[in-house]
This record gives structure tokens, sequence and C-alpha cells, in this order.
């Protein structure tokens, strides 16, 4: 964390200071030995769907673009140039970690008869399909952006029963550090995974 500036990283590696609205951007070579502050996303979810304790659910490791699919945290500096957060990264890589959250969050609401991921041998009635398509924090508008597509998929016979695209921001509140970043994004997840929690409830 750099007082009010988001330090990022790209490669080939060079340094470039850029000014932008609201927030300064420092622009580094990445290779560096700097040591990286490791975050983790919450679970707390409160779902008002539905109870459906006959039914199993599994749910798969979400596909994502591969600027999506690292434990790097990204910045959307304008609308064709993305970075990544400077001495940041997630705890895993972001698909890995989004899968982990979506089933402690089913399985927290105690309304589910199984939530498991593949190869842990449940007898499946739904699988909950997932693409992350926005996983970022948007420097001009200083807030986070999280937007997911779900398909919920009959296992037993493959139709695809409900799809839905969930979506939520979040602003970056207090000093523009690394902390308040992460805790924007986690607050646009927590939303996008009640929701898709609680539709996914009434669906099944």
């Amino acid at each position: 964390m750099v007082g009010s500036q988001l330090v990022l990283r790209r490669c080939p590696k060079r340094s470039l200071l850029v000014m932008l609205p609201l927030v300064a951007a420092l622009l580094t070579g990445c290779g560096g030995g700097a040591k990286n502050d490791t975050f983790d996303l919450n679970t707390a979810v409160s779902a008002d769907g539905p109870a459906a304790r006959n039914r199993q659910i599994l749910v798969p490791e979400p596909t994502a673009l591969s600027a999506l699919g690292s434990d790097q945290v990204m910045v959307r500096v304008s609308t064709s140039e993305i970075q990544y957060l400077s001495k940041a990264q997630w705890s895993d890589k972001l698909p890995r970690m989004v899968q982990a959250k979506l089933v402690e969050a089913f399985e927290d609401t105690g309304k589910l008869g199984g939530v498991g991921k593949p190869g842990q041998g449940l007898a499946i009635d739904y699988q909950i399909v997932s693409d992350i398509r926005a996983f970022e924090i948007n420097t001009a508008g200083r807030r986070a952006n999280v937007e997911i597509s779900v398909k919920i998929l009959n296992d037993r016979n493959g139709t695809v029963i409900a799809q839905k695209i969930f979506s939520a921001a979040s602003p970056v509140a207090g000093s523009a550090g690394n902390t308040a970043f992460i805790r924007a994004l986690d607050a646009a997840f927590a939303t996008v995974t009640a929701e898709i929690v609680d539709w996914t409830l009434r669906a099944i």
C-alpha cells in the first residue's frame, strides 16, 4: 500500500507514472522481489430462497479469460487496458477461489441435501456452471466491479433449466490503498454470491 497511490504492474518491464482521475497510478515492471500481501474473500451470505434438502448440487470451477485466471488482482485503467495491483495477490487462482466460496455459501445456508466439487462422488441433481466476466477495480469510477454468468444444468439430462448474469459494483472507500480495493471487491462479490445462492434455491 503506497498512501493514496494505486500501484500497478505489467510486462514487459518498464516504469511509467500516469495520472488518472481521482487516483495516481504508478506502473512498474513485473518481476520485482518484493513480497505481496495475500487476500481472501468473505463467504458470509444470507440467502432467503426456499429449502431444497432433497437436491444435491455440483459446483465446477468457473471459466474465465486468462487475464482473470491467475492469483493477480485486476485493475481496469481504461476500456481497453488492464493492469494488476502491485504488492497484492489472491490466496489462490481466482476461479478456484470463487468456486470454493460458492460451495461454502451454498453449504452455509443449510438448505440443500448436499454440495460438492467434481470428483467428490456425490449423486448430483444439478450443476451450477459459471463464468467470471469481471472481477476488477475500475480506476476511473473508483469502484470494484464483479460480474458472473451462471447456468443451472440438470445433471441427469443435460438441460439448462435457468441462466442469468449477476453483477454488482461497490465504491472504494477511504484511502486508495490495497486493503480498500480488496474490501470493495469483497463487498461486490458478497452481493453477487448472495444473489446466486438465492436464485439457485428458487430455481431448483
